[in-house]
């Protein structure tokens, strides 16, 4: 047989779940059973998470809690259920990238919430400036002017963010639309298919959203400091990395052939069910994370005085005076 002959099962579709049980062998079994497990316990210690965060915080922070700390548990079901499910992928996919989407934009409001709401924000920082010259847009332009903080920039920083949450949205139906026609295939990267027009696209919307965020989490990250920001934000930047990064390249990978086809997984599914695995066991981990920073008890920040600032002038001015 000629070696450069392919297996005609690495061209065909992903398997069926009952072909999948049906192959298990014992290590499989055991694999399987405790990735599912993972995924449950996952969803188990969020809902608990839910439950303490709706009695214990008050409105609308508990909402953005909520919904920022659903992240990893989601993405471990959609992955649970695609691991099982393979050929549901190119939806448990989309419903977990939308879901992030509004996590994005949630976490901004989480961050306002924490200064107590868009009015304490404003009274806090209305003589302060931001600095834009951050990821993931414009860290390489450290020139840019900073601006200063109104009630306009802040709108148009939850601006931002929220059109990710939108528009990804409307694209991932799109892209279900057209795929139900035969017009969007992942794989497909000639010009005249969708995806290599609509992915890019959703790319370049995520590096808005994502920048107004990295704006306001470098100039809150002092003042929420008693409030845990900076290993919040880390997890929800983990989040990101894995869940997107991580799951690109190894897509990637596999349409290139790197990772090899194992019947009855072509090389495109077998990376699918690669990434899936790895982010139940990464998302049940940050799950119990965010647990330990989130489930506790939240005290307001101190009260803002408005005569801080003069204070602080008035000092410098009488240093200045003395040298």
């Amino acid at each position: 047989m000629d070696n450069n002959t392919v297996d005609p099962r690495c061209r065909q579709q992903p398997p069926l779940a009952i072909d999948i049980i049906t192959q298990l062998d014992t290590f499989g079994i055991v694999l399987y059973s405790a990735l599912t497990l993972m995924a449950a316990l996952s969803v188990l210690v969020y809902i608990e998470e839910c439950i303490y965060i709706y009695r214990k915080v008050s409105s609308p922070k508990k909402t953005a809690i909520i919904w920022v700390n659903g992240a990893a548990p989601i993405i471990a079901t959609t992955c649970c259920l695609g691991m099982w499910i393979p050929r549901a992928t190119m939806f448990t996919e989309m419903t977990s990238s939308s879901y992030f989407a509004i996590v994005v934009y949630k976490f901004l409001v989480l961050m306002l919430e924490e200064c107590g709401g868009d009015e304490a924000f404003l009274r806090r920082c209305g003589k302060d400036t931001l600095r834009i010259s951050t990821g993931p847009c414009c860290c390489c332009c450290p020139c840019l002017p900073r601006v200063a903080v109104t009630r306009r920039t802040l709108f148009l920083l939850k601006l931002g963010s929220f059109q990710f949450a939108l528009l990804k949205t409307i694209f991932s139906i799109l892209s279900i639309i057209l795929w139900t026609n035969g017009n969007f295939d992942v794989a497909n990267l000639e010009i005249t298919g969708a995806a290599i027009w609509i992915n890019p696209f959703v790319g370049v919307l995520t590096i808005i959203a994502l920048w107004p965020v990295a704006i306001l989490f470098m100039h809150l990250c002092n003042l929420l400091r008693s409030q845990r920001i900076i290993p919040k934000y880390a997890m929800y930047q983990l989040v990101l990395v894995l869940s997107q990064l991580q799951s690109a390249i190894i897509n990637i990978l596999a349409m290139n052939g790197t990772i090899a086809c194992a019947p009855p997984y072509s090389s495109q599914a077998r990376g699918y069910l690669m990434s899936q695995q790895l982010l139940i066991l990464e998302m049940f981990i940050i799950t119990l994370v965010t647990r330990l920073l989130y489930r506790r008890h939240y005290d307001p920040l101190p009260p803002h005085d408005p005569h801080e600032d003069d204070n602080d002038q008035n000092t410098k001015f009488i240093m200045h005076n003395k040298a």
